[in-house]
This record gives C-alpha cells, sequence and structure tokens, in this order.
C-alpha cells in the first residue's frame, strides 16, 4: 500500500472538487457477453458465483483507481484488493462472505468454496469493516436490470468500489448479462470505469486463459 501525494497528484482538482459532493457516487450499467464464460463454466462444473466473484476482483485489480481509497483526508492505493459478496441463505434472507484475492484461479476457486460453505452454515452481517481494501458484490439474478443504486455510507462517504450483476438473457445467439459498478468520483471517471469494463469483457471472452 502506499499513500499518494495529494499535492503532486494529477487528480488533485478533481478529488477536491468531487470531495466536496453530498453524494459523489456514480455508477455504469452495461451489458456484458457472457456466451463463452457461461460455457466455460459449465463444462468445467464451477460455481458461476465464485467464478464472477473472482473474474470481477479480477478486472478491478488490474485498474489502479479501483484500489484506490479515502482515509480521513488521505488517499492510499492498495496493492491488491479482496472481493466480497452477499449469497442467500435461510428465510430469503442474505449473509455477506469475504475472499482472499488470489490471481491463481484454482487456488481462489479451491478457497472460495470453504469460505461459502462457512458462511452459509454461519450467515452473519459481521464484516471487517474497519479494513478498506474490499470490493463488495451482490448478485441478482431474478432481474435482467438496466439500471443499479447500492447503499453508501454518506458521513462520510465510503469509497469502496460496489459491483451487481444481474439475469442472462439471450440476444442472438449470444448470451447476455447485465453488470453494474459503482464508485467514488473522486477517485475515478467515466474512463476508469471504461476501463474496467474493456478488462472484463476480455476476461470473459477468454476464460480458458485464466481457469486452466
Amino acid at each position: 500500500m502506499r499513500v499518494i501525494d495529494i499535492e503532486t497528484w494529477p487528480r488533485r482538482e478533481h478529488f477536491e472538487f468531487y470531495s466536496r459532493f453530498d453524494h459523489p457516487h456514480f455508477g455504469l450499467s452495461a451489458n456484458v457477453d457472457v456466451t463463452a464464460f457461461f460455457q466455460a463454466v459449465r463444462e468445467r462444473g464451477l460455481s458461476f458465483t465464485v467464478a464472477t466473484v473472482y473474474l470481477v476482483a479480477r478486472a478491478a485489480n488490474a485498474v489502479p483507481e479501483f484500489r484506490y481509497r479515502i482515509r480521513g483526508g488521505q488517499v492510499v492505493e492498495h496493492d491488491v484488493v479482496h472481493p466480497g459478496t452477499t449469497i442467500l441463505v435461510n428465510d430469503d434472507l442474505f449473509t455477506f462472505v469475504t475472499f482472499d484475492y488470489a490471481e491463481d484461479f484454482r487456488l481462489f476457486a479451491a478457497q472460495a468454496e470453504v469460505q461459502l460453505s462457512y458462511a452459509q452454515e454461519h450467515p452473519s452481517l459481521d464484516v471487517d469493516f474497519g479494513r478498506d481494501d474490499w470490493l463488495f458484490m451482490t448478485p441478482i439474478p431474478w432481474v435482467s436490470f438496466t439500471s443499479f443504486m447500492h447503499p453508501v455510507h454518506l458521513q462520510p462517504p465510503g469509497s469502496i468500489p460496489l459491483f451487481a450483476w444481474g439475469k442472462f438473457f439471450g440476444d442472438g445467439e449470444r448470451l447476455m448479462m447485465p453488470l453494474q459498478a459503482q464508485g467514488h468520483h473522486a477517485l475515478m471517471d467515466g474512463l476508469h470505469m471504461g476501463r474496467f469494463f474493456q478488462q472484463v469483457q476480455e476476461l470473459l471472452d477468454h476464460p480458458s486463459g485464466f481457469m486452466d
């Protein structure tokens, strides 16, 4: 982790401008092509949730702005950030589960299955919110949404990026899925969102590059 020198940071003016907003978050939703990815997951008998959490985390880690966090008046850049997601448990409720990110997909998937099993047996909303090296995610598999908004802290505004994905739908011979990303505008712009989505689609189109 490194502390960014705001005085010499090229983004200083943008950071100071958006830091004054009461609600400085913005989001972008887009349909991504999961045709090859879904087939690869099914052929290998993998958990779609685990594979998607990994893919989103890998794409986010590849874009530095998704690793920036605001701590008081400072900005820090983490070397790596770790995913957490919601999963359904009993009584139509959800629980949080967090994962240790590893670039090696097979290692990540093996550890994630253990963490998922534990979370299902011990549901809790207790996450170490004293840490800010998270990426928070939620699957919404019942709706092919066109927009999505997450709850966020505003006093002070949270700076952890948030993600959601929805129900698949067919588009000709392609299988599409809505994906949403939300971030703090003092730390990132639409350009960085675009880079994240480019990373996501590259991974979706070539799943054997990280699954095998």
